[in-house]
């Protein structure tokens, strides 16, 4: 089968078109003919270092990276009870570990998987996957009706899907976003935009129930400053909490926290029916095709993405 494979740590040079041996399936996983992966910070970022890719995929090389699939059942194991041949499935494929998505055939564990909805796309199946799982398993029993919410950088791939889920458990939210951004965050939910170009978010808001940071930092160490006593920040940034974000937090008794993503079969269901009732809706911000692989992790290091970047098989 083809994939896109990396030899050694580098840019996106470093990437290559590769024939490579298809997977071998066990008992609890399904083989999925790939139509469209998702890209992600998590994606790119590794490939620069090899400890990274070391601690991530092991030593062995060539690796294949990527997590995010949508495509279509072609095996699946003996102890597979939710998939048969035929089906259309979409999922993040061990998260924290190997996806090894890069590819035109992925073999991924049963609980990492939902059935896609039949109202979306590949592309967008693809599009609903770490972003979004992110996204629900921060949000989700943490936010109530009403909560005043802030999700930090409210344009992009998780933002994006943040300020929808939040919207749909019946919070204000609140968002951060350039100005040419504005009008998207806006429309799909947003009550208020703040421009962090020109506006200090720390100066304006105060408060507040709940933060999802994507960002770190002295964003971070704002975001709990902004806090209502009792607040909660959670954030997709590192391990290493800034000091002044745990002091401001212990002397308001609000909780500050991170947090890594995990597959979830469970999740990706709660995914699902939000897609198909269209409580959620990704945006497609670039397509490009399997072989320009490298262009599209040159896109998302950009850092200027409106929702996901999408390769398509």
């Amino acid at each position: 089968m083809k994939a896109i494979v990396l030899e050694k740590a580098g840019g996106p040079e470093n990437l290559h078109l590769a024939e490579v041996a298809k997977p071998t399936i066990k008992d609890n996983e399904v083989l999925v003919g790939v139509e469209a992966i998702s890209l992600n910070p998590a994606d790119v970022k590794p490939k620069y270092q090899e400890p990274m890719l070391d601690s991530m995929y092991g030593k062995n090389r060539p690796v294949i990276l990527g997590w995010d699939i949508a495509g279509t059942v072609t095996e699946a194991g003996t102890a597979v009870t939710d998939f048969k041949v035929g089906d259309a499935v979409f999922g993040m494929v061990n998260f924290p570990g190997a996806g090894k998505a890069y590819a035109e055939f992925v073999a991924a564990p049963e609980a990492h998987l939902a059935l896609m909805p039949s109202n979306v796309s590949f592309e967008e199946a693809a599009a609903t996957t770490l972003a979004a799982l992110t996204a629900l398993q921060i949000l989700e029993g943490k936010i109530k009706k009403g909560d005043r919410v802030l999700i930090q950088a409210g344009s992009g791939g998780v933002g994006h899907f943040a300020i929808q889920i939040a919207k749909s458990f019946g919070a204000y939210v609140i968002t951060t976003a350039s100005a040419k951004n504005k009008d998207f965050v806006l429309s799909i939910g947003a009550d208020e935009a703040i421009d962090y170009h020109t506006q200090k978010f720390e100066e304006l808001l105060s408060d507040i129930d709940f933060v999802l940071d994507t960002q770190g930092g002295q964003v971070l160490v704002n975001s709990t400053k902004v806090l209502k006593d009792g607040g909660t920040v959670i954030t997709t940034f590192g391990m290493d909490m800034p000091e002044e974000a745990k002091a401001i937090a212990e002397k308001g008794n609000k909780t500050v926290s991170n947090i890594l993503v995990h597959s979830s079969a469970k999740d990706m269901n709660t995914l699902k029916g939000m897609l198909e009732s269209g409580a959620i809706k990704p945006n497609i911000y670039k397509t490009f095709a399997f072989e320009d692989m490298a262009d599209a992790h040159r896109e998302v290091e950009k850092g200027r993405t409106v929702g996901k970047v999408i390769v398509t098989l």
